[in-house]
């Protein structure tokens, strides 16, 4: 078969693109499409420093950093990849990767990480954050996402097969598209967070400093407990935001390699996770460290953080709610087994994720 793996776009090395890492790993002769490709030449090689077909939004002034503003021509941008010439398409899509056109003797399975998160379940806070609620720019903008919303789900009927994440994606891709959908979770590199079972006195999150993620919610809490001490680990648009709220018992580190990041996360006595996430590998990568996960009981946590064993929910995102669940999490801090959190992590493996994968383009080939 002749593959072609299309992605939304190159910009880091993230969640989205471990898994385009693996799937390379699956069919390394595919060739790759991207809206834009500006990925750093020491930062390649998860790609295979494979040729990049990049759409015409690579050309465009200030796409590099800004690429996102061309949100309007994404759709226009993605259709004219010619990929007739394929037998197999695998889009993995978060935004409009999965919009390719195809003709009916091509195969189009979709990696869903989720349906635009900003023209669906985020549109009003989206709006809300960027100014964006009310004015002349908000009617624009408005505007845009309800073409949006609308060429999304006429996109979605080019797909032969719909892969979700989560639970909580198949049933988002249900509501949204009228799609059904087989659930293959993310891949995590479990084996590079090695078990340690010497914790010590702090708590820890990691995060990009965005206002979904939550961490102003987090910091709020740990400010109103000054005898326990946080761990903040990442960068983002609301770093600074969030340093004007820092106190003596909270360390802000920003962005820290991945050495760094894994001794935090392997001595942290829990870590705190706020965010109401599609999958979240974080909890996953903490869990491998046998380090316990207070999280927030909605999204991808609830299928992979469980109850009493390897974490504890807090059920409403609240200063209030999440001091409850720490303050249980002290009392029964003892019962939580390191190896059990690692065994539970293992479900979640890279080699788990390219055997069910390469298991279903099989079956769904086979099948046509």
């Amino acid at each position: 078969m002749k593959i072609a793996i299309v992605h939304d776009w190159l910009v880091i090395y993230a969640g989205a693109e471990k898994v385009l890492e693996q799937i390379l790993l699956l069919y390394p002769e595919a060739d790759i499409y991207s809206l834009i490709d500006f990925l750093p030449k020491d930062q390649r090689n998860f790609i295979l420093n494979k040729e990049v077909h990049t759409s015409f939004i690579q050309q465009l002034p200030f796409a590099k950093k800004r690429y996102r503003n061309y949100l309007p021509l994404m759709p226009l941008a993605i259709e004219q990849f010619d990929l007739s010439n394929y037998d197999v398409i695998i889009s993995s899509c978060y935004a409009v990767a999965k919009g390719v056109l195809t003709n009916s003797d091509q195969l189009h399975i979709c990696y869903c990480h989720t349906p635009i998160r900003y023209a669906w379940d985020l549109y009003h806070l989206y709006l809300k954050e960027q100014g964006l609620d009310r004015g002349l720019k908000g009617r624009i903008a408005k505007l845009i996402l309800h073409y949006i919303r609308i060429w999304d789900c006429t996109a979605a009927n080019r797909v032969d097969h719909f892969i979700a994440i989560s639970k909580y994606i198949a049933k988002r891709i249900k509501n949204i598209y009228g799609k059904n959908s087989t659930i293959i979770y993310p891949p995590v590199d479990v084996e590079r967070f090695g078990l340690y079972t010497k914790k010590e006195n702090f708590y820890l999150t990691v995060a990009r400093i965005v206002p979904y993620k939550k961490i102003d919610l987090i910091v709020d809490v740990f400010s109103k407990m000054p005898n326990k001490k946080l761990v903040v680990i990442g960068d983002g648009p609301d770093f600074r935001k969030i340093k004007s709220r820092d106190r003596k018992n909270i360390e802000l580190l920003g962005y820290q390699p991945f050495e760094v990041l894994k001794n935090y996360m392997q001595r942290a006595k829990a870590l705190v996770f706020a965010a109401e996430e599609d999958f979240g590998i974080v909890p996953v990568e903490a869990q491998a460290c046998g380090t316990p996960v207070i999280a927030y009981g909605r999204g991808g946590a609830l299928e992979t953080v469980i109850e009493g064993k390897t974490g504890i929910f807090f059920k409403e995102q609240t200063v209030e709610s999440l001091i409850e669940a720490i303050n249980k999490f002290e009392k029964e801090q003892d019962r939580f087994d390191c190896y059990e959190m690692r065994k539970n992590a293992e479900r979640f493996s890279n080699d788990r994720f390219k055997r069910e994968f390469r298991e279903l383009v099989e079956k769904v080939s086979a099948d046509r």
